[in-house]
């Protein structure tokens, strides 16, 4: 059976997330009642990285399975049968075994700020007007860069067999107005971002020193991390996988 990757940006705000739930609108509900409408049968969609509530995305992946080919051009028809908060970007057809969770080699997210009021940022970053010390917050990204275990950066009550990621990149920078926190690994936990990004925020304060930040880093405890930091202000910047995954596509 052909299997397709739909690529999807989309802006979280009037969503409870990216995966379907109960009493709440997501994301992969709209994408597959889109689906249904266009095709007048049900479509069962696998996400390859889930969002929380109010996060958004520039690029996030499903993947699918048909019994009939898809042409790229529908694209256009299921984007107009979506809200104006939700776009497809591409439809890849690929080999029947790959998945879009599973063979993602990483991600990337990032995680904007800005300190001065801006109406055309509000909805976008977290309205940050306080003073920060740059060579800690950057002391504290490259601590978060040696770190495996992510136990301390983890909300409770989640359904994961580790809490190991492997951290490829992580780092401060100023980009469009923003003070932004960009973070490539092969996973994430859930709130693992926006706990780094609220207990370092503490570091850059000066509320707690850059040895604390290590300490929690190391504690596997996760009553010490701030996980403030809104989702608003969080971005799925990117999913990166093997070109070969891609090979063929039309």
């Amino acid at each position: 059976m052909p299997r397709y990757f739909l690529e999807v940006a989309y802006k979280g705000t009037n969503y409870s997330g990216f995966q379907i739930q109960d009493n709440a609108g997501s994301i992969q509900e709209e994408v597959e009642k889109a689906l249904a409408i266009l095709f007048r049968k049900k479509f069962e969609l696998t996400g390859s990285s889930r969002t929380d509530t109010g996060v958004h995305a520039l690029q996030n992946f499903f993947h699918l399975d048909s019994e009939e080919l898809i042409n790229p051009k529908a694209l256009y028809n299921i984007n107009a049968l979506l809200p104006g908060d939700i776009a497809l970007r591409n439809l890849f057809p690929v080999a029947p075994g790959s998945h879009c969770r599973f063979d993602a080699t990483s991600r990337e997210y990032r995680y904007s700020l800005y300190r001065e009021k801006n109406p055309f940022l509000a909805d976008r970053a977290w309205f940050y007007p306080y003073t920060l010390d740059r060579e800690k917050l950057n002391g504290a990204a490259e601590l978060v860069g040696q770190q495996k275990d992510f136990t301390a950066f983890s909300k409770r009550n989640t359904q994961v067999k580790t809490f190991l990621c492997d951290i490829q990149e992580s780092g401060w920078k100023e980009e469009n107005d923003c003070l932004v926190y960009r973070v490539v690994a092969n996973r994430f936990l859930r709130g693992m971002v926006r706990g780094l990004v609220g207990t370092m925020l503490q570091v850059g304060r000066g509320r707690i020193s850059l040895s604390q930040f290590g300490e929690i880093l190391q504690s596997k405890d996760n009553r010490q991390t701030d996980f403030s930091a809104p989702g608003h202000g969080l971005f799925l910047f990117r999913v990166n996988f093997p070109v070969s995954i891609f090979e063929g596509t039309v």
